[in-house]
């Protein structure tokens, strides 16, 4: 998984019911586009993610 500033971080929910979360990569500390990102979520808050296999990448800031 690669990405760039201004990207946006899609989480797919694990179960019926459960939310997808989207938020806003506003800073990647892995070498040449690799995780873990800082994502910036609708609400304001930030948290450093380690994405796993039910996230996607979706190129370029909204």
């Amino acid at each position: 998984m690669r990405a760039t500033v201004g990207d946006q971080l899609h989480v797919h929910g694990r179960t019926v019911g459960e939310q997808d979360h989207v938020g806003q990569i506003v800073e990647v500390r892995g070498q040449e586009g690799e995780p873990p990102y800082l994502v910036r979520y609708p609400d304001g808050h930030e948290t450093l993610v380690f994405p796993g296999p039910d996230a996607v990448v979706e190129g370029g800031s909204a």
